[in-house]
């Protein structure tokens, strides 16, 4: 029996999130820390542990950006490709289904589902089939079939395939209160994913997961793996585990291949908190000696959400500007007023 093929996944990197080129206010920028976790999840690549690499979009946090930040993002791609290391990206939402500055992901061994389409690799003999399209914003409920069509998937006799994209399906729960995505125009029917495939690999949502069966308990048609974001990217997810997933696939023509390995790899995710201070009958100067001694207990790298605890004047909130905040807390500490 050969040696399985070795995927890793990851999505939702979101590189420039907080990362201005020429920053007006100096302070912690979280896109550090995006850069950072991105770098991590491709050590495994770097290092040839893995055969190929599947980026499940929103490589970008948008589609406007400088060329200097797309080869900042692909550049790590680029030095894994260069490993021999292949690499397919799909194109997400925030990329609005196309990658910016295109020319920066030339490499032989890098590829992009720019269009529905698929590629044809060999990892030791083994014929290994990748399909999938770029994001798809318009009633893909109803046009997932064409889709999948389209990328010439069901003509396909690789031994190991992979649908990848950038989509909500059926069954994936998201968010504090675990809401389920079900039957909008924007969510992939459970029943429409393909046989014959040994997984669908999607971004798109921020929680990792991996579903296995649809609402009703039902087995899928392949199971979908969602790797989530590699660092939190709102208080929604103050509670989740970041990182991304190392799958492995034995041959299996008649099936797509047989899915013999799903480890999730967490990345450090600096926490995130919601802090409640006492505002009641007090002045601004004693707001800020309370805020002060509050963010003093806190991990110092913490993220934190501040909440008044009662209805403040404006004289007394005025004294929680954002420079006020920045010099009562840690110089690693990230500071909000939230409502």
């Amino acid at each position: 029996m050969p040696r399985p093929v070795r995927v890793l996944l990851l999505a939702d990197s979101h590189l420039g999130f907080d990362l201005p080129r020429r920053p007006r206010i100096e302070r912690r920028r979280r896109g550090l820390d995006f850069a950072r976790n991105y770098a991590l999840a491709l050590e495994p690549a770097r290092e040839r542990a893995v055969d190929l690499v599947v980026h499940g979009g929103d490589l970008f946090f948008r589609s406007e950006i400088p060329a200097s930040l797309v080869w900042d993002g692909f550049a790590p791609l680029v030095e894994v490709a260069r490993a021999g290391v292949p690499v397919f990206v799909v194109p997400g939402n925030h990329e609005r289904g196309s990658i910016p500055h295109p020319l920066l992901s030339r490499h032989r061994l890098i590829h992009i589902f720019d269009a529905p389409k698929k590629f044809i690799i060999d990892i030791r003999g083994i014929p290994v089939g990748l399909f999938g399209f770029p994001y798809f914003s318009k009633q893909v409920r109803r046009s997932f079939p064409q889709l999948l069509t389209q990328t010439g998937l069901a003509r396909d006799p690789s031994s190991i395939r992979l649908l990848c994209m950038h989509q909500l399906v059926e069954g994936a729960t998201v968010g504090p209160q675990n809401y389920r995505f079900t039957t909008a125009p924007d969510v992939i029917r459970a029943a429409d994913l393909p046989h014959g495939v040994g997984a669908v690999l999607s971004g798109h949502i921020h929680r990792a997961q991996h579903i296995e069966y649809d609402t009703r308990g039902a087995p899928l048609n392949a199971p979908v793996i969602y790797p989530g974001s590699i660092e939190r990217t709102s208080f929604a997810e103050k509670d989740e585990t970041k990182g991304y997933y190392l799958l492995e696939f034995e041959p299996d023509k008649t099936c797509g291949g047989r899915l013999v390995r799903s480890h999730f790899v967490p990345l450090p995710a600096r926490p995130m908190v919601d802090l409640t201070v006492d505002s009641q009958g007090i002045t601004a100067g004693q707001l800020c000696r309370n805020v002060q001694t509050a963010l003093a207990g806190l991990d110092p790298h913490s993220i934190v959400r501040l909440r008044l605890n009662a209805e403040s004047t404006d004289r007394t909130t005025g004294g929680l500007s954002a420079a006020t905040l920045r010099a009562l807390a840690p110089r690693t500490m990230n500071v909000e007023v939230g409502r």
